[in-house]
């Protein structure tokens, strides 16, 4: 009998130590990957039952705020701007988690940071909520042009406050509207998620401007040029590249060819107001080699996740690896081959340049202040990143304002009364179309620039390399006048 007691005692205390192994293993290991899983909507429903800051643009639009719902929530998200701004919202799902701005600063606009509940807990026996309202450093006025002027091409506009890194607009088609997918009904939100078709690479769910990668194509000479600067072995007088229409690469007996088989070369402002194609290539294999162009790419945030405050963005790439590929450092210096670029990264390549060198966090918040006015959270104004020095960016400038004056964005990109420097870019994609580029900076006539824009237009017919600023040019002089313009009122 003890024998039999004393085997159910040692049976009952493993099922004990199991449970208790099991309890410690999902509270504390597993913690962080439960709550962080994408189809754990415990934390969102409980926020549904509470009320929720607003999101609003720095010209002061709101563009998602909370109303009461007639059902067991108690509150109802919505977005009143509808899909204008829903890669930076996000949405508010009672099926999942959220996303966007929405998920980045959750605990801030429920009041849940230790600052705010500690004030809560100060004014325990007073009336009052302690919600966070979110600013964005986005501009309504802005964004707005940005998307009339992109239409419905599939492309992308980010524009950047050069000084803080703060986005003033960023803008990707297809976009989508948060509202239904943030519904109170679950079979009607499941269905709008489906409907945008979730697990392709092209759903209009995913932010183009920092969540998908496309050839740079030209744009990227900007950051081969820079490191040819940095390194001091590129001048604006020298090396002196030949003039030719084509360029064979060591290792190959495939020549690599300007655009249309024109001929160009020469010194750096020359080569980069025509954008060409061999002297680029020369650049990277002759005079730079593959270590320098691997570390100059690293140097501007290839291969990296930018810091940009919202989930979800990807890393934009250059190669690592040319040992017995030459001809791939031929084209990859010139933004083909398996180099790979976000919007966001080509528009912060351009705001280096313009910003003396120093690359900015990109963020979206601008300020966080609780019901009474005060502030919660500033603005996150940080340098990522230095690529460059201020006098390499100063000549740089100098080769990017000789592409508006006299290059490939000649007659395309002037604003009156303002200095623009930039550069067009024409990737081909193989399949007889291109993506459309252009990077810019904008500002006061010599005075630091204000501004930098990337705009691409995806999958264009033709191959020209003038493509760019065809199509892309305009695009980007309407979003900056714009932004130059200031917020109304």
């Amino acid at each position: 009998m003890n024998k039999r007691i004393r085997r159910l005692g040692i049976f009952l205390l493993a099922c004990y130590i199991a449970l208790f192994a099991m309890l410690n293993y999902i509270q504390v290991l597993e913690a962080d990957s439960l709550n962080n899983n994408e189809f754990n909507a415990r934390g969102t429903l409980e926020t549904l039952r509470q009320p929720r800051g607003t999101i609003e643009t720095a010209d002061g639009v709101v563009v998602a705020r909370s109303v009461p719902s007639n059902d067991r929530f108690e509150f109802q998200r919505e977005y009143p701007e509808g899909d204008l701004f829903g890669h930076i919202t996000g949405f508010f799902p009672i099926n999942g988690r959220a996303t966007g701005v929405e998920r980045e600063y959750n605990e801030q606009l429920a009041g849940q940071t230790f600052e705010q509940e500690l004030r809560s807990f100060a004014d325990l026996f007073v009336d009052r909520e302690r919600t966070g309202n979110v600013t964005l450093t986005l501009r309504d006025d802005v964004q707005r042009v940005a998307r009339d002027q992109l239409g419905q091409r599939r492309g992308s506009v980010v524009v950047l406050d050069v000084d803080t890194g703060g986005i003033v607009a960023m803008w990707s088609y297809p976009s989508y509207d948060p509202n239904p997918l943030s519904s109170h009904d679950g079979e009607e939100a499941r269905a709008a998620f489906n409907f945008l078709d979730p697990a392709s690479g092209t759903s209009p769910l995913r932010a183009s401007s920092y969540q998908n990668v496309f050839f740079p194509g030209s744009t990227f000479k900007i950051v081969t040029g820079s490191t040819g600067v940095q390194s001091g072995l590129v001048t604006p007088e020298e090396p002196s590249y030949p003039v030719e229409s084509s360029y064979t690469p060591p290792q190959t007996t495939r020549p690599l060819s300007n655009f249309g088989g024109s001929s160009c070369g020469g010194t750096l402002f020359a080569i980069t107001a025509v954008s060409c194609n061999t002297a680029f290539a020369r650049m990277g294999v002759e005079t730079l080699g593959p270590d320098r162009m691997v570390d100059g790419a690293a140097a501007f945030g290839f291969n990296q996740v930018p810091p940009i405050d919202l989930p979800g963005a990807v890393e934009s790439r250059f190669p690592v690896d040319f040992a017995d590929n030459l001809p791939a450092l031929a084209q990859a210096s010139i933004g083909q081959n398996d180099v790979s670029s976000t919007p966001l990264q080509m528009a912060l390549v351009a705001a280096a340049v313009a910003n003396d060198g120093v690359m900015m966090a990109p963020h979206v918040m601008k300020e966080i202040r609780d019901g009474e006015g005060a502030v919660v959270d500033d603005e996150p104004i940080d340098a990522w990143k230095q690529p460059i020095s201020p006098e390499t960016a100063a000549t740089m400038r100098q080769a990017m304002l000789g592409v508006v004056a006299d290059g490939t964005l000649s007659g395309a990109a002037q604003i009156p009364g303002f200095e623009v420097g930039g550069k067009s870019g024409t990737a081909q994609t193989g399949n007889n179309t291109s993506h459309t580029w252009v990077i810019e900076f904008v500002g006061p006539p010599g005075q630091k620039p204000e501004y930098a824009i990337a705009v691409i237009v995806e999958n264009q017919p033709g191959v020209s390399e003038n493509t760019g600023g065809r199509v892309a040019a305009p695009i980007a002089r309407a979003v900056l006048e714009q932004a130059l313009q200031g917020p109304a009122g």
